[in-house]
């Protein structure tokens, strides 16, 4: 197989597993392999040989973090200090630059969702819009225009100050901020640490889902307020359609009519881009975008 404009790659390096996957011009995947985390040398390695197997011309990348996205940055391309056993300091990009030789996008897991909603998603008619992810992390990501919003690093929304809702007096997950961040009261892991069980065995008219929609709803308020975006999406597996309502119910109640929104069910969404697949559709955008 020869390298042509219509290939396009995909790297969604997670936590767990690393997703790798080849597109034609239109998303459509032609090839994809899974892979589990194990250590830079090893997978680095893996995806060298899958795409020298299926070349591309361009290849996104949305990679777990923190990783240095500043492209004039000595580090750029790194995965800077993790929790990921093996993995703080390793070069992503120039890794994978020196082997493949194709323009490389480089950006977080839930950039590259939040590129994958503009794209084709639940904000392909729209101009801005804010992601967040809420499963084993929370995460955030806005676009403005067809780009990142972002200063000298990517957001960390999932870790912003949260006010606890009435009565929830429970300690948080986080190992940085306890109960003092949106990720460590409403991720995942907050569930299981709330109920001994697993979020998805937890009925949906468990209460821990109200506490849940009231820590989504001021997500998207702060989104709202602060970027004032024509969508804001979620995604993960931890919101569902069912507490939609909630959420909104609960937005209008923290604004109390400071500012105007367009109609609720317009602007607080959930993911469409199907199977979960927003972030590799967001590689292959940002790839495409590399060739344009």
């Amino acid at each position: 197989m020869t390298i042509t404009e219509t290939r396009l790659g995909s790297i969604e390096a997670g936590g767990t597993k690393f997703v790798l996957a080849v597109a034609d011009e239109h998303y459509n995947i032609l090839q994809t392999k899974r892979i589990p985390t194990t250590t830079p040398e090893e997978n680095l390695a893996q995806c060298v040989a899958f795409f020298k197997e299926f070349p591309v011309a361009a290849l996104g990348i949305g990679s777990f973090g923190p990783i240095d996205v500043k492209k004039d940055s000595a580090t750029y391309g790194h995965v800077l200090a993790t929790p990921k056993p093996h993995w703080e300091g390793a070069d992503v990009v120039g890794t994978l630059k020196a082997a493949l030789n194709v323009p490389i996008a480089f950006t977080t897991d839930v950039n590259a969702s939040a590129y994958g909603e503009y794209s084709v998603g639940a904000g392909k008619d729209v101009d801005s819009l804010v992601y967040f992810t809420i499963g084993t992390g929370i995460g955030g990501g806005a676009i403005q225009d067809g780009h990142f919003i972002g200063g000298r690093a990517h957001a960390e929304m999932g870790h912003a100050l949260v006010v606890p809702y009435p009565g929830d007096d429970f300690e948080g997950v986080c190992p940085f901020h306890g109960n003092r961040c949106f990720e460590g009261m409403a991720a995942g892991p907050s569930i299981e640490k709330r109920l001994g069980i697993p979020g998805e065995k937890v009925p949906r008219d468990n209460k821990v889902f109200t506490y849940i929609s009231y820590y989504a709803a001021q997500l998207a308020l702060d989104a709202y307020l602060n970027l004032a975006p024509a969508k804001i999406v979620f995604g993960g597996s931890v919101l569902s359609e069912a507490e939609l309502p909630k959420v909104r119910d609960f937005f209008k109640q923290l604004n109390n009519g400071y500012v105007q929104t367009p109609p609720l069910e317009d602007l607080i969404v959930l993911s469409q881009v199907p199977n979960n697949g927003s972030a590799t559709v967001g590689d292959f955008a940002m790839a495409q975008a590399l060739l344009d």
